[in-house]
């Protein structure tokens, strides 16, 4: 058996009924094999980035996990799959979009993985959530830099 890892996940959705789909997402997340959430950020509502369409809601999660980083990567795609997830185009709005954004210590690069996620710190709705669950992981002065993104959480 593996060591188990602290990998962070990041969910956002803005099709159908995205506050449903991010909940009941962090939900199956704690239902993947040999992995449990431990932290959960509260909801945020944002407007797309880079793309147009209804605002998004997003949230972080961090796990504990056994799963090995594509592994991991695997059964979030599946999610997204049962989720009614397609891509038709980059960034095209989605139904539940599911991002590995850190596991563990791990630098990943490989043609299906980048870990570190390659943008997640030019990202005010993966930034604001993940500096709720584990500020330490969010360098100081990021979100002020971020400012023409706008960011909201919910209530």
């Amino acid at each position: 058996m593996r060591e188990p890892v602290t990998a962070y996940v990041a969910l956002g959705a803005n099709l159908g009924d995205p506050r449903a789909a991010v909940l009941a997402a962090m939900d199956r997340l704690g239902t993947l094999p040999h992995t449990r959430v431990t932290a959960r950020s509260s909801l945020w509502r944002t407007a797309p980035v880079g793309t147009t369409g209804p605002d998004f809601v997003n949230a972080v999660v961090a796990l504990r996990t056994t799963l090995p980083a594509p592994g991991l990567l695997a059964a979030l795609q599946r999610l997204e799959l049962e989720a009614g997830r397609e891509r038709p185009w980059p960034n095209a709005p989605r139904t539940l979009d599911l991002d590995l954004l850190l596991y563990g210590e791990a630098r990943i690069a490989s043609p299906r993985l980048v870990v570190p996620h390659p943008r997640m710190h030019e990202r005010a709705f993966v930034l604001a959530p993940l500096a709720e669950i584990a500020p330490a992981l969010v360098p100081p002065g990021a979100l002020a830099a971020m400012t023409s993104q706008v960011i909201a959480r919910i209530p």
